[in-house]
């Protein structure tokens, strides 16, 4: 009996120390997550350099030259005008309206008082020695009852001349660009500074009328209405902008029968080509005249009265490299000026009767 419990009693036992024994410490709890590091942005892409400008292109900086030589002139055409004004006193307005009302016996008295007067643009007297206005009109047969176109009047000097030569008994009409054209174009510029010259003096200019013209399509228009029309310096223009041909048939609709037209203008060398030398501001006299008489015109006359043999015409900014152009500035100015101004033919052609028609 005794042996048969022994083991009940030692497994008793050992049940109890177990039930006795502490149970092992528990683990100690994690520690709480710490926030991550910041992370350093990635630095931003270096920026790629922004591309070199275009160069521009031969027609691009011609444009740009245009424009900045345009807004030069206009500035200084300003600065002139305003001075101008500044210049026209009441007396000067009185003196000015006593010339136009006066009446004269020929076309060269008339073109005398008014060469004369000091209502001319400051400047402007210095030229008669090389332009001879009186004996030049003389040649043409002006007179001051007559109605004139002037084609081109350029900055009025001839206008100052002949507008108040024809105020009493005459007309004086003159070509203009349209003075309301887009601001950028040189012709609106020219338009603009001629309208302002005639605005200055209305005792002077009031009666005088204008043709505005197309540069590029010149057209005259009133058939058979003037006496005389006068292109003084301008047939090179009319060649370089190929409206030669075009401004002869306007003028002879324009004349009345047997009309005057008198022609002043730079004279090249005999035998030059006259599509290269007008590019320089001068025209074959030989030629001209066979351009013009093929236009309906004939040869009344010609003057050597704006001759000039000290023009050479090789000038590197051909006729305008003389005065009062100057366009080389002070360079050789000195030697230009003592050249004078141009070598000039000067000629009356007449339009020519109508040939018979042939049966």
């Amino acid at each position: 009996m005794l042996r048969s419990r022994v083991p009940s009693i030692l497994l008793f036992s050992i049940l109890t120390a177990c039930a006795a024994e502490p149970p092992p410490p528990a683990a100690p709890p994690a520690p709480p997550p710490q926030p991550a590091a910041p992370v350093a942005a990635a630095p931003p892409p270096a920026e790629a350099a922004p591309p070199a400008p275009a160069e521009p292109t031969p027609e691009e900086k011609k444009k740009a030259e245009t424009a900045r030589q345009l807004k030069e002139d206009r500035a200084k055409w300003e600065a002139e005008n305003a001075s101008e004004l500044a210049r026209w006193t009441p007396e000067l307005h009185a003196e000015a309206k006593a010339l136009a009302q006066r009446t004269f016996p020929t076309g060269k008295a008339a073109i005398q008082a008014a060469m004369k007067g000091k209502h001319r643009t400051v400047g402007d007297a210095e030229r008669d020695k090389y332009r001879h206005p009186a004996e030049t009109l003389e040649s043409f047969g002006f007179k001051p009852t007559m109605t004139v176109l002037d084609i081109g009047p350029g900055e009025g000097w001839y206008t100052e001349l002949m507008a108040p030569a024809l105020a009493k008994s005459g007309q004086y009409v003159a070509t203009t660009n349209d003075p309301n054209g887009p601001p950028d174009l040189r012709p609106t510029f020219y338009g603009q500074r001629f309208k302002t010259f005639l605005e200055r003096a209305p005792e002077l200019y009031g009666k005088v009328q204008t043709v505005v013209v197309d540069p590029k399509a010149p057209k005259i228009g009133k058939e058979g209405t003037f006496d005389m029309v006068v292109i003084m310096r301008g047939v090179h223009g009319m060649m370089n902008s190929g409206t030669l041909d075009t401004w002869l048939a306007e003028i002879h609709h324009a004349l009345k029968p047997a009309g005057i037209l008198g022609i002043e203008e730079h004279r090249a060398a005999p035998g030059a080509d006259p599509t290269e030398s007008a590019k320089n501001g001068y025209v074959p006299e030989k030629w001209l005249v066979e351009q013009v008489e093929a236009a309906g015109f004939k040869v009344a006359g010609k003057s050597e009265i704006n001759a000039n043999p000290k023009d050479t015409k090789d000038y590197p900014e051909g006729v305008w490299a003389l005065p009062p152009t100057f366009r080389l500035g002070d360079k050789d100015r000195e030697k230009y000026a003592a050249i004078g101004e141009s070598d000039r033919m000067t000629l009356k052609f007449v339009k020519a009767a109508p040939k018979p028609a042939t049966k």
